[in-house]
């Protein structure tokens, strides 16, 4: 599938942003989240501090983002369904791809993707994706659905923040000096969409725990 040859904004250092570069890919993306969902369904994971995080959440790939008292990982298996995780969809990875490769990251190749699902109230506090094992590799976000805010700072969790809206078909790629910076996103706010209805849905790819070469920009 062809995706829109949309501008790139540079959000802060390291973090680049394609305006509604996949809108016409949506209705394909979400039709690969419901498959997902249909396998290994959508659920509130607890974190270490025995809190139920406010985003439902699952993953394809060949390892999923699990979280619960004994602290964040990738596991290879999905402990609901005590099966392996779905195969990433070929749009997801080549979406992934493909944006990763427009930000100047010529060789990632995602061996996981998060779906998040956002409902009214959800939100993210500001966190730092370190759970990986090469920061070389970038994280490649894509939107679809409502907007929210999405915020990013420093290295430290005091640092000041950029804000900007994340839209429907937003893909937002970070990595370099922004790969191991606090960000997060605001509440998500009451509203409608005509893809989602009252939902925001985030894919976030990223290399989990396969060996890749480095893929800094270029």
């Amino acid at each position: 599938m062809l995706f829109a040859a949309t501008d790139s904004v540079e959000v802060a250092p390291g973090v680049v942003l394609f305006r509604g570069a996949v809108e016409s890919a949506a209705e394909a993306l979400l039709s690969g989240i419901e498959e997902v969902i249909a396998t290994s369904p959508l659920r509130r994971v607890m974190t270490p501090m025995g809190k139920p995080m406010s985003v439902e959440m699952t993953n394809c790939g060949s390892v999923g983002w699990v979280s619960d008292r004994t602290g964040y990982r990738y596991e290879s298996i999905d402990p609901v369904t005590n099966q392996s995780w779905p195969t990433m969809p070929a749009l997801f990875a080549d979406t992934a791809t493909e944006f990763a490769l427009r930000a100047g990251y010529r060789e990632f190749v995602p061996d996981v993707c998060l779906i998040n699902r956002y409902s009214l109230g959800s939100k993210m506090g500001l966190h730092q994706d370190r759970d990986e094992t090469d920061f070389s590799q970038p994280i490649v976000s894509v939107s679809l659905g409502l907007p929210i805010t999405f915020k990013i700072g420093g290295q430290r969790r005091t640092d000041p923040t950029v804000s900007t809206k994340l839209q429907h078909g937003d893909v937002l790629v970070f990595g370099g000096p922004a790969r191991l910076a606090f960000h997060g996103v605001g509440s998500l706010r009451r509203a409608q969409q005509a893809h989602t209805g009252h939902f925001r849905f985030n894919l976030t790819f990223r290399v989990g725990k396969s060996q890749q070469s480095s893929a800094r920009p270029q």
